[in-house]
């Protein structure tokens, strides 16, 4: 096995280097920025007194970072060209966010809330595998421009798991599907314009056929965000959701239907092979300060191939 860094990566490395000294690094350190990275950082990120959601002045650091990562043409590169991004690989892209985690916590990069100078969209292949031509013209850019931000809904209060045996239901009325559950740890739904609901549409509980993906607007007549979970890497943006008769139309089906547990497998196979990538450099470190050291390069190996970083992940389990 070819354990050596391609050329053109090594090469993309050192431009990411430089654009972090050049542009990053300065807005990190301008006004304060720094409260978002030291020690007062989970307070700094935090507004507290709505719930636990991210500051907006967080937020608003984040997003000027991903405009110039993005005019630079580095937040897109893990993504098709035809949607504005370079074709890099799963190979590649284990590679730079190893590289980019080995550097610390920083407005370059941060693994607590998956905020990068290059963008980590696990939904790309979701859109580009599933979704039609109107959803992908929808969904697709917006989700670079901020004009739509799309949630994840899978798991719920007594399904995590194991997601085929999820409570939420969906039945037809007439030309429009209802839909109604819970969902818990519902992912993004700190600034969600849409959320994307696994519910059961057909066949029997405990089957992966049979659950269909609802790209379900999140001020739809219903659809309820009850409170956000506070989690240990403050600021939070899982929600608890309540869905009582919601209505859709059919085209917000994403994908077939019943088949959305391959659509949900498609994102936790994705982006778990960016997770690792980044978790090895900590778990890394984390040997080292025990005074057992461990390879750093595991995650990058293991997707040479484009295999999913873990081999035991299967349909119908959760993220």
């Amino acid at each position: 096995m070819d354990f050596e860094i391609p050329q053109d990566v090594q090469t993309l490395l050192k431009d990411l280097d430089d654009f972090i000294e050049a542009e990053i690094k300065p807005l990190e350190q301008q006004d304060d920025n720094l409260r978002f990275f030291d020690h007062r950082r989970e307070y700094e990120r935090t507004d507290f007194e709505h719930g636990g959601v991210p500051r907006k002045e967080w937020e608003d650091l984040l997003r000027e970072m991903r405009r110039r990562a993005d005019k630079a043409g580095f937040l897109r590169y893990g993504i098709p060209s035809k949607y504005g991004g370079r074709d890099g690989s799963n190979l590649a892209m284990a590679i730079i966010r190893e590289h980019l985690a080995a550097k610390g916590l920083g407005l370059h990069n941060d693994l607590q809330n998956e905020s990068s100078i290059v963008g980590n969209f696990p939904t790309i292949k979701m859109w580009e595998r599933y979704g039609s031509e109107q959803q992908k013209k929808e969904f697709l850019e917006g989700m670079f421009t901020g004009k739509t931000r799309v949630a994840f809904g899978l798991t719920e209060p007594n399904h995590g798991s194991d997601a085929s045996w999820l409570e939420t239901k969906a039945v037809r009325d007439g030309d429009e599907w209802v839909i109604n559950g819970r969902k818990r740890f519902n992912s993004g739904m700190n600034s969600a314009t849409h959320d994307m609901i696994f519910a059961r549409t057909s066949g029997d509980e405990g089957r992966a056929e049979g659950v269909s993906c609802f790209i379900v607007p999140t001020k739809a007549e219903g659809f309820s965000v009850d409170f956000m979970w506070w989690t240990f890497n403050m600021p939070t943006d899982h929600a608890e959701v309540t869905l009582a008769d919601v209505r859709v139309p059919p085209d917000a089906i994403l994908g077939r239907e019943g088949d959305g547990l391959a659509l949900a497998n498609t994102f936790t196979h994705e982006n778990r092979i960016r997770q690792a990538a980044g978790a090895c450099h900590i778990r890394a470190a984390a040997g080292e300060s025990s005074g057992h050291p461990v390879a750093a390069g595991g995650a990058a190996d293991r997707v040479r191939d484009g295999a999913p970083a873990r081999a035991e992940d299967r349909l119908g389990a959760g993220p």
